[in-house]
């Protein structure tokens, strides 16, 4: 069992069905955190500043190149 660190929901994450890398919300605070290792499951929080600079990353790749 996986807990949500700031409300300490449980997220039911299982190892098999996420990925390294890939972000995960909390039902409950809605908070965001980065699936750090899959076995056992940790989580870290994603700061603001990081999902900023994710949708702009992706905004850019939108295959214009000039």
């Amino acid at each position: 069992m996986v807990y949500c660190p700031e409300c300490e929901t449980d997220l039911d994450l299982e190892e098999d069905e996420v990925d390294e890398g890939e972000v995960v919300s909390c039902p409950e605070c809605g908070s965001d955190f980065e699936v750090i290792t899959v076995n056992p499951i940790e989580l870290k929080p994603v700061d603001e500043e990081d999902e900023a600079l994710e949708e702009e990353e992706v905004e850019s790749d939108d295959g214009d190149l000039s």
